[in-house]
């Protein structure tokens, strides 16, 4: 299985993405009409009451409590499509940037990848599902000293190394096809939430996906991953923070995340404590890369159900004191005018979504 390569089968009409997420399951329908994207449904389903849980907070369901809640949301959003592709989460792999031995002969180079791997992975390689990406010669001298090209480097060659426990695969399968729909690929979720968000193809960007369970960072530069980091903090300790403080309900907490957040009302400190330990890591893992490194990140884009918080990017410029700003996936997409209000709102949480359909709809 390639975590990779798009699939050369070819099929016509509307495509779905589904990202299966810790605390909620997202729904994109898409179809192509003169070369646009176009949006026919979405929807959002909390995975928190079927779980016995409140909405927002993170779950560990089996593959029939899913099942069954994705069959919910598909009949709830109106979904007309059983052609879809899939996420993975990125707490249940394993991806990592390595320097391997060159190797000409491409035959060479795939024996190479392929033992050197089992000393990345902590699990036997039989029990999972490895795919790699050598990055090519121009990424390669980015990550390298300045003007030295990839040839150089002592006989290495930079490798992104993708893994996957098959055990989660087999679970993700399971659901699809008990919810009646028909999965071409599975995609770990920082590459659709990259297709789905980022825009500048050159200069190093950070995203911080903000999800139910923790926080993931990543570095793209040149659309390569050269960083990835998981900070055990997530948006369900805000919204846990926000109902101590006011002593509110969970879902009192969850629309007052949405309503003030970090504005000036009554949740004003109580996330803002969070979010500082959260943007502390951050700050952490980005001087590192920057300093490893020797250049800037030119900007950061929030993302995940912690992305919806109110006057979030305007708290974040004033702690990086770079370019912040909320990551808005369904501008990839046509819809009426008079959604863009919400879509924009809601766009954080269905970043994983988008970019999902918007590479099914490339098979199409």
């Amino acid at each position: 299985m390639s975590f990779f390569d798009f699939l050369s089968a070819k099929k016509e009409g509307s495509v779905l993405g589904v990202d299966i997420g810790s605390s909620s399951l997202k729904v994109v329908q898409l179809r192509k009409e003169h070369g646009q994207a176009i949006l026919e449904t979405y929807g959002e389903l909390s995975l928190g009451p079927y779980g016995g849980g409140e909405m927002g907070q993170a779950t560990n369901l089996s593959a029939e409590q899913i099942t069954e809640s994705l069959k919910d949301l598909l009949r709830e959003a109106k979904v007309t499509t059983a052609s879809c592709g899939v996420s993975i989460p990125f707490a249940r792999s394993l991806l990592t940037l390595v320097n391997l031995p060159y190797r000409a002969d491409p035959t060479e180079q795939k024996t190479v990848i392929e033992l050197e791997a089992r000393k990345y992975i902590p699990v036997p390689v039989s029990e999972v599902q490895l795919d790699w990406f050598i990055v090519p010669a121009a990424e390669q001298a980015q990550f390298g000293e300045e003007g030295s090209p990839a040839a150089d480097r002592k006989g290495t060659v930079e490798v992104l190394l993708v893994a996957v426990h098959n055990d989660e695969l087999t679970k993700l399968q399971s659901v699809v096809v008990g919810a009646g729909l028909s999965a071409s690929f599975y995609e770990i979720e920082i590459f659709s939430t990259i297709r789905a968000v980022v825009d500048d193809p050159v200069k190093p960007v950070m995203v911080i996906d903000i999800g139910a369970a923790s926080t993931k960072t990543y570095v793209i530069e040149r659309g390569v991953v050269a960083l990835s980091h998981s900070i055990g903090t997530g948006s369900q300790d805000i919204t846990r923070a926000i109902a101590i403080s006011g002593n509110v309900s969970i879902a009192a907490a969850e629309a007052l995340k949405k309503e003030e957040g970090l504005g000036d009302g009554g949740a004003l400190g109580s996330p803002e404590l969070v979010f500082s330990r959260i943007f502390s890591e951050v700050r952490r893992v980005l001087m590192q890369y920057e300093t490893a490194h020797k250049k800037a990140i030119a900007s950061i884009i929030l993302t995940g159900g912690g992305g919806i918080t109110k006057e979030l990017s305007a708290y974040a410029k004033r702690i990086f004191s770079i370019d912040v700003h909320i990551a808005d996936p369904f501008k990839k997409t046509e819809a009426p005018a008079f959604m863009r209000p919400v879509l924009e709102e809601i766009g954080p949480e269905f970043a994983v979504a988008v970019g999902l359909a918007l590479r099914k709809l490339d098979e199409v």
